[in-house]
């Protein structure tokens, strides 16, 4: 077995016996990628292999003196939307392309104290705008159980990642399903934390109110893994929430006995393909046999969420893009012949198709006279989204659902249909607009034999419970770590 194959924890365990080297692992995963991205194309920026393997010969002499981390010696990728000073930071678009951040992201700062070896940016929708990847000025990222297709978005390129083996465990940003969707596209396991959960000091914003750092792995074992170092306040970043971390591997045996799972029937309604409502039922009954007491719920403002994200969403990106000007840092057409013609000319040709789509979105929202009509009436149905949820989660302890309609489509089959695309994302969207934890485990595949996932969202800060049930349905479901037959060609 080559040790790009392995679990996160898998490898830490083998680390521990002495019975593989952090230098081994890096080979082997520097391998992988040598052999399938020219395939997957998930990386915008790998690091160079001499940085990589000395971070990896570091780490086994910090094992050699009983000083290794939680992650010390395992390969990890980032999304490249989190600032790291070693790696120039694009957020997949041009404006950005030679951008190097003169500081790290808190969770960079965090899985380089656990001793993670970071082999790579990441591929994704540029700024996180989009739900397919297809966005991204570097690249598309395909899907390795079958290339040619999408990897969902905007965190396709981490999904993907994981899903081909050219990382053990990578970190991607969720705002209405970002790491979710892709998850469950790729066949791995991704989480969305509490808003708050994780610092997002460092990660470059697209809906500041949305935004959120979360692991990609490719068993749940490994997501809690990721979870325990990643969680935690930050003071630098103002709505990082002040709340104990458990150990989240600590609880992930323990059975569901007494757990109310509840299946709201929005999720099940026209739209759905039938393949992924048949897989998704079938996890249900699998918590209901690890023993889970499955309850019918409602979540009737369901129906409004699409609406509300894309008039929330672009309008905090139309103000959290304003600083990109041509004047500071960023792309800066160098033609222009005033000050004014250098804002567009830098903004039109620095920004694609998609992100000035949305800013034109979230400018019209925000402008005089339409503010209390759009963004103040979306803000509104907000918090009727979130009082669903605070309802529901009194009679019951987690939601089950599907993730996305319908499994991964060829890339391209949607391009010119950008509402069909904001459509995919209406199963994951309200997890983000109430600020609960949401994740995505691995249940079954389409007849075609594409990755089909089930979603589990809890309550604020119950990220300990969705992992204990992520870890039950896991055993059940017969597909963990899978790795997809990559064609090597």
């Amino acid at each position: 077995m080559e040790p790009y194959t392995l679990t996160l924890c898998e490898a830490r365990k083998l680390l521990d016996q002495g019975d593989i080297t952090a230098v081994r692992l890096a080979e082997s995963v520097l391998g992988r990628i040598r052999a399938v991205e020219h395939r997957i194309k998930s990386f915008i920026t790998l690091r160079d292999e001499a940085a990589v393997m000395a971070l990896a010969e570091e780490a086994d002499r910090r094992r050699g003196k009983g000083k290794g981390g939680a992650l010390c010696g395992l390969p990890i990728a980032v999304k490249d939307v989190l600032c790291t000073t070693t790696m120039r930071t694009t957020c997949g678009s041009k404006m950005l392309e030679h951008f190097l951040p003169p500081y790290d992201a808190t969770v960079i700062e965090k899985l380089d104290a656990a001793g993670a070896v970071l082999v790579g940016k990441l591929a994704m929708d540029e700024f996180a705008m989009g739900s397919t990847s297809e966005n991204c000025a570097f690249g598309v990222p395909e899907n390795p159980w079958r290339p040619g297709y999408i990897t969902g978005g905007s965190s396709g390129g981490s999904a993907a990642c994981v899903a081909a083996g050219e990382s053990l465990a990578t970190l991607g940003s969720d705002t209405g399903g970002s790491i979710r969707q892709p998850a469950s596209l790729c066949g791995v396991v991704g989480m969305k934390p509490t808003y708050g959960r994780v610092s997002r000091y460092g990660l470059v914003a697209f809906a500041s109110s949305l935004d959120q750092v979360g692991p990609l792995t490719r068993d749940v074992s490994d997501c809690a893994l990721m979870m325990n170092v990643i969680s935690g306040h930050d003071p630098r970043d103002s709505t990082s929430a002040d709340a104990p971390v458990p150990d989240y591997t600590s609880m992930l045996q323990d059975g569901l006995r007494g757990v109310r799972v509840g299946v709201p029937a929005e999720y099940f309604g026209d739209g759905l393909d039938p393949e992924v409502e048949q897989v998704v039922r079938a996890g249900i009954t699998m918590l209901a046999d690890a023993g889970a007491r499955i309850v019918e719920v409602s979540l009737p403002y369901t129906p409004y969420c699409v609406a509300a994200y894309y008039l929330i969403a672009p309008a905090e990106a139309s103000s959290n893009l304003a600083r990109y000007d041509g004047v500071r840092y960023g792309f800066r057409d160098t033609q222009a012949g005033s000050l004014l013609d250098m804002y567009r000319r830098s903004r039109s040709a620095g920004f694609g198709d998609e992100v000035k789509r949305r800013i034109l979105i979230g400018t019209y929202a925000l402008s005089a006279g339409y503010y209390d009509a759009y963004y103040k009436k979306a803000s509104q149905v907000r918090t009727l989204l979130r009082d669903d949820f605070a309802r529901v989660f009194r009679d019951c302890d987690l939601i089950a659902s599907p993730v996305t309609p319908a499994p991964a489509w060829k890339i391209g089959d949607k391009a010119d249909d950008p509402l069909a695309v904001y459509l995919s994302d209406i199963l994951t969207i309200s997890a983000n607009l109430a600020g609960i934890p949401g994740m995505s485990v691995p249940a079954g595949f389409s007849g075609d034999g594409l990755p089909i996932g089930i979603q589990l969202q809890g309550a604020h800060f119950r990220e300990d419970i969705l992992l204990r049930a992520a870890w039950n349905l896991e055993q059940r479901a017969g597909v963990r770590g899978i790795l997809p037959g990559v064609v090597e060609q």
